[in-house]
């Protein structure tokens, strides 16, 4: 398999699994740091534009972005290789859900961020 941004040693020293596995991610450049803050910030945003500018609310803006994560993530997990526009949309489908999750827990619950980083923590399964 031809993995083009395996380098030098790196790619001699790895196995075909994880060669796999490592391609279906982008290589961490200063471009990618760069297209990282721009996602996030695209999805910070259209997490407020749902609930506050189109007033939806937290709740229901946090079970769209929820449904569109799954669905992202569903392609990402399926894809055989790297894709750009799978792996950013999912990137920002993960700040969206994330962002309005967090202001539901903080402005609608009242719980604030460290309370709803509790709350999400203490569902976890042992």
């Amino acid at each position: 398999m031809k993995s083009w941004w395996l380098r030098g040693s790196i790619k001699t020293t790895m196995n075909t699994e994880q060669q796999e596995i490592f391609s279906k991610v982008p290589e961490v450049t200063m471009v990618f740091w760069i297209i990282k803050v721009f996602a996030t910030t695209l999805g910070e945003t259209g997490g407020d534009a749902l609930s506050m500018s189109m007033n939806l609310g937290y709740l229901v803006s946090t079970g769209i972005f929820a449904a569109i994560f799954a669905v992202a993530v569903a392609v990402q997990i399926l894809a055989k290789k790297f894709h750009p526009v799978v792996y950013w949309t999912t990137i920002i489908a993960t700040t969206t859900v994330g962002t309005t999750l967090a202001d539901f827990a903080d402005r609608s619950l009242g719980i604030g961020y460290a309370g709803g980083t509790i709350s999400g923590l203490s569902q976890r399964s042992p």
